[in-house]
């Protein structure tokens, strides 16, 4: 099998779009789909994983029948860029469990956050409470989600 310029042959990249799509499928199941036998099969899995190719298995949770539906992106500029403030900034959201993902992106602001709370009232006690306390902090600027138009966590991998 030819490899692709990701270090993969076609069938490893079979079984990585399939494990995206359902990473409860039994060994059997996805040998059947990519024609491969599964004790083979197995060790493709593994060696995936040991490579971090797969970084872990999880469920997806839908925030609203947890209580968490109101989802919020919200932009922080820093008011220093250097690399302490950079570190304190990271370190701090990094505990905050509201904070589902956190970019440092470039453009008008330093950071892109989104966050899952209860409702606008959570969001300002997460706010006044949490985000604003931590040091360095410029500026602040919010974006409600209205409406989810496309949500995914597929990466396609291509061979």
């Amino acid at each position: 099998m030819q490899k692709s310029e990701n270090n993969l042959d076609p069938a490893d990249v079979k079984i990585l779009n399939i494990l995206q799509e359902d990473g409860r499928i039994t060994n059997a199941a996805l040998s059947a789909n990519v024609g491969v036998s599964p004790s083979p099969m197995l060790e493709r899995v593994k060696k995936l994983e040991k490579n971090g190719y797969i970084r872990k298995y999880v469920a997806l949770i839908a925030p609203e029948k947890v209580g968490k539906g109101t989802i919020v992106f919200v932009t922080v500029s820093l008011a220093m860029h250097q690399l302490a403030a950079l570190d304190n900034f990271t370190e701090a959201i990094r505990e905050l469990p509201e904070v589902l993902e956190c970019y440092h992106i470039s453009g008008e602001a330093d950071f892109l956050l989104k966050i899952a709370v209860s409702g606008i009232e959570s969001y300002r006690d997460f706010v006044v409470n949490k985000l604003t306390p931590i040091a360095g902090i410029d500026r602040i600027r919010t974006a409600f989600v209205l409406d989810t138009v496309k949500h995914s966590t597929k990466i396609l991998v291509d061979d």
